[in-house]
This record gives structure tokens, C-alpha cells and sequence, in this order.
């Protein structure tokens, strides 16, 4: 029999030796900024040579690890201290986007730098949104030519697609509204912008990342009207832009009266508080009569859960629409608002199957119910509808057609027999 006690575990472990490479790297960005900025200073203002000395070096440098020290310089010249400043130690190059001539050509062709760059080594994607959100936000400590400068190429890498709308974002903060410097960027970052585009593609961006309606928010809340947006962006030479944010304005506006139309109806409110209610928002959106009809008639025909069966669709909707009908009456004051809402109406059947036999019914009913006259009716029989289902409608409305043409003819004969 063994004796001999069982040698127990020791806790001290055992020493391995590490090879040079599996040891972290220190952070030392100050070693990477010389080298950078040795090599543009080399390469000179050719940008086609500082666009090849970027490409090769990022074989032999970290530019995964140091993308922010890499920005900085390109933008600023060197390395960036907090609020924007540069570090007056550190080592600095006048190959940079402050260090250029402020004018768009400038910085398009800077703007190739950074597309090539970002092309090549597509890790430096993030890195680059992240740095301009900082750049944004470190505007107070620029001179006013830099942050043109940088609007300008913010505008054109917009435009191209290598930044995303979503860095906005950083305009609105609350120091750099107040002080004007956000709305004063954002004319020359549009500018640029639309200047590469135009204001659709422009909107179909900010619309992707939800900026088409915030862009009021440039200004300090007591100035976010659209008439001082409209204002300062026209005259700042940018009506396209005050254009479109009038007409997002609108838009929003549209959609509010429709959503509170719709509420109003379901509570069963009274129909001459519905009616002043929505002529206070056509006098305050500035909303035309033939704009409100049509939200009227939407708002009408979503309040009910209509039959599936053809026979029986027409036979409800003539009912729901007679009990409505003063409501539609009131914004069809005008021949243009009738001829809206008889295309409404045209369009509503050819889209919902089950109307197709109702149309008739429902124009009848309006006109004996003074929502139309018989004018717009036969213009729109003539000439101004539109082609959806246009042959069948056409074909029902034949013979109330002809007799609202007898009887005019009738009217007209008397007046003249009175005379």
C-alpha cells in the first residue's frame, strides 16, 4: 500500500511565455498623426497624390484603430482637442479641408478624397458618420470660413451618398441653434446639396431618416414658424427648400385636420361645430376648399364598416352619405371643390369593387341634397373626369346626364319666354 499523500493542487499556475504580437498595443495616436501628416506634407495640394498616399498607407497603418485621428487631420490639420480646438504641441498639416481655398469646386474635389478612401477601406464608414456628428457639434470653435468650408463638403458627401441625413441630427443641438450657427450651416450644406442633386432627391433622403419635418427645429422655439423659415432660407437664395417645408407644413397639417375629423364623427359631434372647426384650420393652415373636400369626403367614407354584398353597399352608403351630406355641402361652395369631390367620389368606387353601381346613386342623392349643381356635373361628364372606370361611369350617368341638359334647356327657355 502506497503511503505516500496525494500531491494536492497549487494555485500559483503556471508562467507561459508571450509572443511580441499577442500583446495589446498601447494607444498611441501621435505616432500614426506623424506619419500621416509627414506623407501629405510630402505629397503636397495635389489631391490625386494625396488620394494614392492614403490608399497605400492603409496597408502599413492602423487605420481601424486611429479612423478619428485620420479624420481629424484630413479636416482640421491635425488632431482635435475638445470644443474643436487644435493641440498647439502636436504636429499639423495645411493639406486639409480648413487649410483650402472656401469654394465648392474645393471641396468637391476633397470630397473624391474621402470617397476613395472610404471606398477602399469600407471599415472606415462608421468611423467617418461618427467623426462628422463630432465635427457638427464642435462648430462654435471653428472660424466661419471653416464651417463653410465643411458645410459645403458636408453637402456634397450628402449628396453622393457617403454620409447618411441622420447626422442632422447634431445641427440641433440646443447651443449651436441658439446662437444662429446651425441655421447658418445648414444654408451652405444645402446649397452644396442641391447644387449636386436637386430638392426631390434631397427630400427623399431626409424623408428616409424622418428629417422632413424637423428642419424648423434650426431655429429657437420662439422662431419656429414657417414664415421665419420661409423668410431666412429665401433670401439666403434657397426657395426651393422654403417651398418644401411649406409644403411639409401643409402636409402635416392635412393629415392633424383628417385625424381630428375623423374623431369628431365618431363622437357624434354636431355638424356646425365640425364645420367651424374645420374652417378655422382652412383659415389657419391657409388650406383650400378643394383641399378640405376631399379630406371631408375620406373622412365621411372611413367612419363606417361597409357590406360586402353589392346589393346592399349602395342602399347603406346612400344612407350614411344623406345623413352627412349638410357637412359636405358646406365646402362645396365653390365649382372647383365639386368637380374635386366628384372625382373623389369616381375614384373612391373604381377602388372599392363594390361601388362600382353606386356612383350613379351617389350623384343623384348630392345633387337633389345641393352638395352639386348640375354645371360641374356636366363638365365633369364631358371632359374632367379621369379614366378610371370611365366607361362604366360614363354609362350611368347617361341618362341623368341628358336630363339635367333638357331641363337647363327648359330653364332657359322660360327665362326667355319671361323676358
Amino acid at each position: 500500500m502506497n503511503n505516500q499523500k496525494q500531491q494536492k493542487p497549487t494555485l500559483s499556475g503556471q508562467r507561459f511565455k508571450t509572443r511580441k504580437r499577442d500583446e495589446k498595443e498601447r494607444f498611441d495616436p501621435t505616432q500614426f498623426q506623424d506619419c500621416i501628416i509627414q506623407g501629405l506634407t510630402e505629397t503636397g495640394t495635389d489631391l490625386e497624390a494625396v488620394a494614392k498616399f492614403l490608399d497605400a498607407s492603409g496597408a502599413k497603418l492602423d487605420y481601424r484603430r486611429y479612423a478619428e485621428t485620420l479624420f481629424d487631420i484630413l479636416v482640421a490639420g491635425g488632431m482635435l482637442a475638445p470644443g474643436g480646438t487644435l493641440a498647439d504641441d502636436m504636429m499639423r498639416t495645411h493639406v486639409c479641408v480648413f487649410a483650402a481655398q472656401e469654394d465648392l469646386e474645393t471641396m468637391q474635389a476633397f470630397a473624391q478624397v474621402f470617397n476613395k478612401l472610404i471606398r477602399r477601406y469600407k471599415y472606415l464608414e462608421k468611423g467617418f458618420e461618427d467623426e462628422v456628428k463630432k465635427l457638427l457639434l464642435f462648430l462654435k470653435g471653428f472660424s466661419e470660413s471653416e464651417r463653410n468650408k465643411l458645410a459645403m463638403l458636408t453637402g456634397v458627401l450628402l449628396a453622393n451618398g457617403t454620409l447618411n441625413a441622420s447626422i442632422l441630427n447634431s445641427l440641433y443641438n440646443e447651443n449651436l441653434v441658439k446662437e444662429g450657427v446651425s441655421a447658418a450651416f445648414a444654408v451652405k450644406l444645402f446649397k452644396s446639396w442641391i447644387n449636386e442633386k436637386d430638392i426631390n432627391a434631397v427630400a427623399a433622403s431626409l424623408r428616409k431618416v424622418s428629417m422632413d419635418n424637423r428642419l424648423m427645429e434650426l431655429f429657437p422655439a420662439n422662431k419656429q414658424s414657417v414664415e421665419h423659415f420661409t423668410k431666412y432660407f429665401t433670401e439666403a437664395g434657397l426657395k426651393e427648400l422654403s417651398e418644401y417645408v411649406r409644403n411639409q407644413q401643409t402636409i402635416g397639417a392635412r393629415k392633424e385636420l383628417q385625424k381630428e375629423l375623423q374623431e369628431q364623427m365618431s363622437r357624434g359631434d354636431p355638424f356646425k361645430d365640425i364645420i367651424l372647426y374645420v374652417k378655422e384650420e382652412m383659415k389657419r393652415n391657409n388650406i383650400p376648399e378643394p383641399v378640405v373636400i376631399g379630406i371631408v369626403w375620406s373622412s365621411v367614407m372611413s367612419t363606417v364598416e361597409w357590406n360586402k354584398k353589392e346589393e346592399l353597399v349602395a342602399e347603406q352608403a346612400i344612407k350614411h352619405l344623406k345623413q352627412y351630406s349638410p357637412l359636405l355641402a358646406a365646402f362645396t361652395t365653390q365649382g372647383q371643390s365639386e368637380l374635386t369631390l366628384l372625382l373623389k367620389i369616381q375614384e373612391y368606387c373604381y377602388d372599392n369593387i363594390h361601388f362600382m353601381k353606386a356612383f350613379q346613386k351617389i350623384v343623384v342623392l348630392f345633387y337633389k341634397a345641393e352638395v352639386l349643381s348640375e354645371e360641374p356635373i356636366l363638365k365633369w361628364y364631358k371632359d374632367a373626369h379621369v379614366a378610371k372606370g370611365k366607361s362604366v361611369f360614363l354609362e350611368q350617368m347617361k341618362k341623368f346626364v341628358e336630363w339635367l341638359k333638357n331641363a337647363e334647356e327648359e330653364s332657359e327657355s322660360e327665362a326667355e319666354e319671361g323676358d
